[in-house]
């Protein structure tokens, strides 16, 4: 349609009674001017005085973590979060001192490139999302000039007060206040899914004086006044009032558009900006990128606060003894350590000052024993983490190739934290589902049409190992869809030839089938739009109201027109068996909502015909049902719980003929109601159709699929038996959510509903009397209630089969989380196999996700895909934003991003586990390292009677973490498996090793470090032993400081690399050449180093070339000393693998034993891997199981 064309039709007297009006009471009015509604809008005029004095923000919206002017306070803030980073740092400071044992550049070179790498990693990440922001903050928008022309601004430069041109399919660039559109009733269509992850069109109208500015021109001297509320985060709210030509008018929400919804099915709009940037509504409801950091990375900042003391104490006991032998040194004039001086020094070995020299070595201590803790640590894991994520990116089996989008890891930080996932907090719309519903199946008279075949139905064939009776196996032994191929016609995916190409005619009922089809071609509130290549689309409120409309046209009964008092078909004629045109007088409509649970049409045919058609929920349209009306209800029951156990959404079809009276009686009491204005318009309104909609003839029953994304079913099911809980937080009505958690198998049948809300009749009846804090009270007192009956239920059936599933609401979520009664509710919630809050606001979303995360000290991950899930994502430990639909919000927030839902399956179970084992063990393994090479430092220490002297030379203290032993750690972060994919994916229930914490638990934490204090001391010991005071070479020298630094040296090198070795479950070519390359490098460091000017190498002058190579001594001792440091781990590592095999163990001996094809052999594996789940399709069958033998047994 042209956007110079107008559209006459007025749309909203069909779809809304109240969209144009004002749903403001006086009461409401009355707060316009008072705290938290002080807002001022000059309209068309935003650089007048008074509104350059509120200083309102501008447009421009940032979701960065860092500025330019605190990208350094902060970031370093960052790193100095890590207490060893700032122990690291005082150290570097006193090297520069006289009492520090090595140079001060072999200190402070290391800390620098740490914290610059780390630093410089965040700066990239910050980068990336601030480029996205300057994308949307460049996006144009058409703004009034003082001209009178309107030209395309960028949305940053936007103002409040400014008037915009928003054209189809376009976003709000802010909030606006909607002034006027191409409709002549001043309506528009806008899609909120960014906002509240609905893709069903919202009507709003603007107030009718300004309805008439349909011209550009018209808007040159427009002058108006907005008084409004003060920004907040409530999407369902506006008050305020517009002064126009010296008249007051009451706003409301259908008059506000919010930024971040598009404008669909209208050619364009005209507003007025009312908040911008920040002060949007969507913007008020995220919160500021917080500063992640994982659990590990916790844990591993108190285990250095645990060396850090341990290190302080040995400093401290070494500098008493230290103290008692300088006092002691000069006795009767002769000195017991002559060689230290004690005659000639100024303080640090002076005799007659023992405090001061204490003091002095306990500080030269802290500075020797630093080598305990692993300052390459951080630097370390922060390039392991780095790679992980780029095998993450690059993973193909997350690769969508319709959308053309890979994983991508967005930060790096949470690595581990992906293996460790207690709750998901999933988003319905978008996330679980791919934002479209397909007419699938029916019942017409009693009798089921359509051999469709859902995802839950296919996924429930596969796990019993059957083909489905519509599938037949082909030769290759694949499954292949004997109904023909997936139909092309978006919304439609029937199949059966009963009914299909008009053969519904020869059917026995086709009476019934003819008002049937009819029914679902004229009970609708859609809108058709035909493009220029003459194809028909519709514009309807909701996607499955789209495919019944679809399925009509389909199936002979096709909606091609409508007017304001005529809905217009082209119909299958039973008779001639030709399309024919009938047209339809359109008498009334009566609209869908929660309560309601129906939507109703008054029409006359044709013939004159008073008809009521109505569609409907099972648990309101079977109880308005006549007598006479109930041939089929049996049958239809029957086969909705079919489809409902095939995770389908049904509606219920009735009808019935109105006389003149009934119809005239009725038609006065809804106009009346419809012109009311006190509060209970609306109940009036439900009260009158209460008395229409009776005695109802049932024609049938739809089935539509809301379709899940491809392989939601097996994702949940595969995490489920992982032992992850999940939990679908949806801003859709509750009937929706439910139907989903069908069709996703969190709900199945038999499963027990915990649902509370407050659509109890005393809270409606306070409601229609206004009375706002008794309705607070008596809500509050209504939920605490639910929640308490609702723990007793589940509490008296704690150790049963019963499965709970708890559903709540929006309205009674903000009760639910007050400080008060949020961990009852929580406590409720934990104890339900599902949780599926409704109506839940981003905010809300963000606050259940806390009480989660809090409440259970487990990690969580939110998932979603609209700016509406922004809030629970950055709330969440991990959060995931889905980049496969429309709108990059969520992404921009999240941390990980994933085109589909069933990728989440492999993100976690294979690239989490791999990512907890490997940080993990490179976290173990390098406080081994250290302390096997920190005991060594110690031990000489005290063999030389505290006196601060090095053990090493000071190139090898400082290149030991660097060069000789950190590339073989870093191969391990980022290559290791301990199984592969295919058995990750196996046997699920290894995902519980990162949930429990089994790798890095504080016991597996000591045992290593036990390992390397016992492989210092053993390396120590043999080494002083065998060198003591036997002749080292041919020449009868003895061995001195430098040989049997460097002799101490090479046996540790050899130790943690081997130690690596045998910790190691997958080699790899990099692997090997790290591990005995690092060992290489060592003798070749020597070599060189040794070779250098003895100004330079110091006491490493030709040590080795001259003194340890020739002697064969040096080599049976490093070969000795190896053997013996590793034979505790060993017969450790035997014992635990034989007799107390930890769950990874076993399935390593399934693939180590070639038995991974024995079906026997794994099913003694899996049975401890497959334990009794409630939720997925894995339960849905046990469930169903069960029922079939319980009913066995009671027949017998």
């Amino acid at each position: 349609m042209a956007g110079g064309r107008r559209r006459k039709l007025r749309f909203g007297k069909i779809y809304a009674f109240s969209c144009g009006k004002s749903s403001l009471r006086d009461g409401d009015l009355s707060q316009i001017g008072g705290p938290g509604f002080s807002r001022v809008v000059f309209c068309n005029d935003p650089e007048r005085y008074e509104a350059s004095a509120l200083n309102y923000g501008d447009n421009y919206v940032s979701t960065t973590k860092y500025t330019l002017a605190t990208f350094f306070p902060k970031a370093l803030f960052e790193q100095f979060r890590r207490v060893a980073n700032i122990y690291f740092l005082v150290i570097g400071c006193l090297s520069f001192t006289s009492l520090s044992p090595y140079s001060s550049v072999s200190s402070i070179i290391p800390l620098i490139i740490v914290i610059g790498a780390s630093m410089a990693k965040e700066a990239l990440e910050d980068w990336s999302r601030k480029k996205q922001d300057i994308e949307v903050n460049n996006r144009k928008v058409k703004v009034l000039h003082g001209d009178g022309s309107f030209d395309h601004t960028e949305w940053r430069n936007l103002r409040v007060g400014d008037i915009v041109k928003v054209e189809k399919d376009d976003f709000f660039p802010a909030d606006l206040l909607l002034l006027s559109s191409n409709y002549e009733d001043a309506i528009c269509y806008v899609e909120t899914m960014n906002l509240d992850g609905e893709t069903n069109l919202k009507l709003k109208q603007a107030l009718e004086v300004t309805s008439g500015l349909h011209e550009e021109v018209h808007f040159r001297d427009f002058n108006a006044v907005v008084k409004c509320e003060d920004p907040n985060a409530n999407l369902y709210s506006f008050v305020g009032t517009l002064e126009f030509d010296e008249q007051q008018y009451p706003l409301s929400p259908p008059q506000l558009l919010l930024r971040d919804s598009k404008l669909r099915n209208t050619d364009y709009i005209y507003g007025t900006v009312v908040f911008t940037g920040h002060d949007t509504k969507v913007m008020q409801n995220s919160m500021d990128p917080p500063s992640k950091r994982s659990k590990i990375e916790r844990t591993m900042d108190k285990l250095i606060y645990f060396l850090f003391s341990m290190l302080v104490l040995i400093a401290f006991v070494g500098s008493i003894f230290f103290g008692i032998a300088t006092r002691e040194d000069l006795e009767n004039g002769r000195m017991k350590r002559w060689y230290l001086r004690p005659d000639d020094t100024k303080i640090y070995y002076d005799p007659n000052k023992p405090a001061v020299a204490a003091i002095l070595h306990f500080l030269t201590a802290l500075m020797l024993y630093s080598y305990f803790i692993p300052i390459s640590l951080y630097v370390s894991i922060e390039i392991v983490k780095v790679l992980q994520s780029i095998f993450i990116n690059q993973d193909l089996h997350m690769y969508c190739e319709e959308a053309d989008k890979p994983a991508h890891a967005r930060t790096s930080n949470l690595n581990e934290e992906l293996g460790q996932v207690d709750t998901i907090l999933s988003d319905k719309t978008g996330t679980l589902t791919c934002n479209s519903m397909e007419f699938i199946k029916c019942s017409i008279a009693g009798t089921a049409y359509g051999q469709g075949i859902t995802e839950v139905e296919r996924a429930v064939a596969k796990r019993k190992g059957s083909p489905l009776v519509h599938e037949e196996v082909s030769d290759e032994g694949h499954v292949v869809d004997s109904t023909d191929t997936k139909s092309t016609i978006k919304g439609f995916n029937f199949k059966d030839e009963r009914i299909m190409k008009g053969k519904w005619i020869s059917e026995t009922r086709s009476d019934v089938i003819q008002k049937f089809l009819r029914l679902l071609a004229i009970c609708h509130t859609a809108i058709p739009e035909v493009d220029d290549q003459g194809n028909t689309t519709f514009e309807a409120e909701s996607p499955d109201e789209a495919a019944f409309v679809i399925a009509a046209r389909e199936l002979g009964f096709e909606f091609y027109e409508r007017t304001q008092t005529s809905i217009s078909l082209r119909e299958l004629d039973p008779v001639s068996k030709n399309q024919v045109e009938r047209s339809y007088k359109l008498l009334n409509v009566l609209e869908f909502d929660s309560t309601r649970k129906r939507m109703s049409v008054v029409v006359r045919n044709e013939e004159g015909q008073l008809l009521l058609l109505c569609k409907g929920a099972d648990s309101v349209m079977f109880e308005r049902l006549s007598k006479k009306g109930r041939e089929f209800e049996l049958q239809t029951q029957e086969h909705m719980n079919e489809y409902a156990d095939a995770g389908l959404r049904t509606l219920v079809l009735a009808y019935r003929e109105l006389s003149e009276e009934e119809y005239k009686e009725f038609n006065e009491e809804l106009t009346e109601a419809k012109n009311l204005v006190s509060a209970d318009r609306d109940a009036r309104i439900d009260e009158v159709a209460e008395k229409i909609e009776k005695d109802l003839i049932l024609l049938g029953a739809t089935a539509v699929e809301d379709k899940l994304q491809h392989g939601v079913p097996e994702c949940i099911d595969k995490l489920a038996q992982a032992g992850i809980k999940i939990w679908v937080l949806t801003g859709d009505k509750m009937e929706t959510a439910i139907n989903i958690g069908f069709a996703c198998s969190l709900l199945r049948q038999g499963m027990k509903q915990i649902i509370i809300n407050l659509e109890t009749p005393g809270i409606k009846a306070l409601e229609k009397e206004g009375e706002k804090s008794g309705i607070a009270k008596a809500s509050k007192e209504s939920v605490v209630r639910q929640i308490a009956d609702g723990k007793a239920e589940v509490t008296a059936s704690s150790g049963g089969s019963d499965a709970f599933a708890l559903i709540i609401d929006g309205k009674s979520l903000v009760y639910a989380l007050e400080d008060d009664v949020k961990n009852n509710f929580l406590d409720l919630a934990i104890g339900c196999a599902s949780v599926i809050c409704c109506r839940s606001s981003p905010k809300q979303k963000a606050l259940v996700t806390r009480l989660v995360k809090v409440g259970t000290g487990k990690i969580t991950l939110g998932i979603g895909d609209g700016a509406n899930d922004v809030g629970m994502l950055q709330e969440a430990d991990i959060g995931v934003g889905i980049s496969g639909v429309e709108g990059m919000q969520a992404v921009m927030s999240s941390d990980f991003a994933i085109a589909r839902f069933q990728y989440l399956e492999r993100l976690l179970l294979v690239h989490g586990h791999w990512c907890y084992r490997r940080i993990s063990s490179m976290i173990c393994y390098f406080f081994y390292k250290n302390l096997t090479f920190g005991i060594t430092l110690f031990l000489f220490e005290a063999y030389a009677s505290f006196s601060g002297q090095a053990a090493y030379n000071d190139w090898f203290l400082s290149l030991y973490n660097v060069f000789f032993t950190s590339l073989p750690v870093i191969a391990l972060g980022v290559f290791d498996q301990d199984v592969s994919a295919r058995f990750c994916l196996k046997f699920p229930l290894l995902y519980q090793e990162g949930v429990q914490n089994v790798l890095f638990s504080r016991l597996r934490i000591f045992s290593w470090m036990f390992n390397g204090v016992c492989s210092g001391i053993i390396i120590f010991f043999l080494c002083t032993k065998a060198l003591g005071l036997e002749a080292f070479r041919k020449g009868g020298e003895v061995v001195g400081l430098e040989v049997l630094g460097a002799t101490m040296y090479t046996c540790v090198v050899w130790v943690v690399n081997c130690q690596m070795a045998l910790s190691i479950s997958y080699f790899t070519l990099v692997q090997h050449i790290f591990i005995w390359g690092g060992i290489i490098f060592w003798y070749i460091f020597v070599l060189a180093y040794g070779a250098m000017s003895s100004s330079i190498s110091t006491t490493a002058y030709k040590v080795f070339i001259e003194a340890c190579a020739p002697a064969p001594s040096y080599w049976l001792i490093t070969l000795f000393v190896v053997v013996s440091s590793l034979v505790p781990y060993t017969t450790f590592s035997a014992l635990q693998t034989r007799f107390f095999p930890m769950y990874h163990a076993m399935i390593q001996w399934i693939r180590l034993d070639g038995q991974s094809e024995d079906p026997e052999y794994c099913q003694v594996v899996r049975q401890r891997s497959i334990r009794p789940t409630t939720v997925g399709f894995t339960a849905r069958v046990e469930a169903k199981a069960r029922h079939l033998r319980e009913k066995r047994h009671h027949r017998t």
